[in-house]
């Protein structure tokens, strides 16, 4: 099976890429919806005992954590230790599930995904990319999002720039949506012709 690693910074266009994914049959480990699942019951008890009064009915509360770890380094990697591994075993669960299903392609949408070394168990990686203005108000549309809020976001992610240096593919989602999921639509045909290949 290949596996395509999704990533992108915030206010990029991601999640709608991924749903672009999914649309053509592809199956997609989304891993946003992983952490939200153990923020709601796994991990709340080790996160209230790391960070005491960030639960409400032993569900985490995600602005109160926020506003605990962000720009704070040593506290995110508190809560990486606590998080990754659970977020690493749903992943390993995830393809294990994909491959019995038969599936020749999965796509893995992890928005850190270089920050974490997830990218060394891709066979390739799209970069969901726009340019600065366009993520810009894209970002400050979310609710409950400042521009200090997003630049302490933005300190903690490896730069557009940089990430689509080390890109297989990347999609520019600054125009239509049509226009990205034609682009979708040409790296999975681009994708099956190199597992064709390597097959042959």
């Amino acid at each position: 099976m290949f596996i395509l690693g999704l990533t992108g910074s915030i206010g990029m266009g991601k999640s709608t890429t991924a749903k672009f994914f999914a649309e053509e049959g592809v199956p997609v480990h989304d891993a946003d919806a992983v952490v939200h699942k153990l923020y709601d019951g796994e991990a709340s008890a080790a996160i209230e005992a790391a960070f005491p009064g960030t639960t409400v009915n032993g569900k985490v509360d995600r602005e109160k954590l926020a506003k605990r770890v962000l720009g704070e380094p040593a506290k995110i990697k508190r809560l990486e230790t606590i998080v990754h591994p659970l977020v690493h075993r749903e992943r390993e669960r995830f393809i294990s599930e994909a491959e019995k299903s038969g599936a020749a392609i999965a796509v893995l949408d992890i928005p850190l995904l270089f920050e974490t070394g997830g990218d060394e168990c891709c066979d390739a990686v799209v970069v969901v990319s726009a340019p600065p203005d366009v993520q810009l108000n894209r970002a400050l549309e979310r609710p409950g999002m400042s521009e200090q809020k997003l630049a302490a976001i933005m300190a903690n992610q490896v730069s557009d720039a940089e990430k689509r240096a080390r890109a297989d593919f990347v999609v520019d989602t600054s125009k239509s949506f049509e226009h990205a999921r034609a682009q979708v639509r040409d790296i999975l045909k681009r994708v099956r012709e190199m597992v064709k290949r390597a097959q042959n």
